[in-house]
């Protein structure tokens, strides 16, 4: 869209059932090959290390075990390493790495220990079997569809004082008639419990905890094109419940 073009809906919404077969979403080249530390990695994406991040709550904690949750992993290469570092310090015992993406691509290269687990699923439809210390997602909510539904599901899946932190295009998120919902998202997200970074393009969660957001699901645009990233990415279109605004 140019500048000073009105805002419009799409001729067209897909589902999420088709909007995961789309050309888009279900990219096997784009970057999918993130590191655990580097230069294409977790840490630099998120601001830090989340094996380090792990490792210092398991030497403060008297669980069992804790839970690092990773959406839209790609091929689930930074979670292996992670799972390798563990199995050679002896701790793959003591941590859970579950990596989930909706495209079946992941690293033929086995993982050392018994400490991570790969899953072929859609976000918006899978459940985890248990909560989670950390649950990350790098930039994958960009081609989800329901993203605020995608929200309101991971609030649930954290462990009393976890951690949530993804990436979050809030220009994604669009009334019917095409309008981001912008300023009022953030407040509704704040309300709700989330913390909302737009310099950053950042969201996040410390702890579980139920959330009710006034806006219903429509549908996809797949033809967005190119977000802040610079890559195609999904915009999504809500109904406003009456009183939002």
């Amino acid at each position: 869209m140019r500048a000073g073009e009105p805002f419009a809906a799409p001729d067209r919404l897909l589902d999420d059932t088709t909007l995961e077969a789309s050309a888009v979403v279900a990219n096997s080249a784009m970057n999918r090959e993130r590191q655990l530390a580097g230069v294409n990695s977790y840490t630099r994406e998120l601001g830090f290390n989340p094996l380090d991040w792990l490792l210092t709550r398991t030497r403060r904690s008297r669980q069992a075990t804790m839970g690092w949750l990773d959406l839209c992993c790609g091929t689930g290469r930074g979670l292996r390493q992670a799972a390798d570092a563990l199995a050679r310090d002896g701790l793959d015992d003591r941590v859970t790495i579950v990596g989930v993406d909706l495209v079946d691509f992941f690293d033929p290269t086995p993982a050392r220990g018994q400490a991570l687990r790969l899953t072929c699923a859609s976000i918006t439809s899978w459940s985890p079997d248990r909560r989670f210390d950390l649950i990350t997602c790098v930039h994958g909510l960009h081609y989800v569809g329901d993203k605020l539904g995608a929200l309101t599901r991971v609030a649930g899946w954290l462990a009393e004082d976890g951690q949530f932190t993804a990436d979050l295009d809030l220009d994604s998120i669009r009334r019917a008639d095409g309008r981001p919902v912008g300023r009022l998202l953030a407040t509704a997200l704040r309300a709700a419990g989330f913390t909302v970074d737009t310099r950053r393009h950042r969201i996040g969660r410390r702890g579980p905890g139920p959330v009710s957001l006034p806006w219903t699901y429509l549908g996809a645009d797949d033809r967005a094109g190119p977000n802040y990233t610079g890559q195609p990415a999904v915009h999504s279109y809500y109904a406003e419940a009456p009183g939002a605004r």
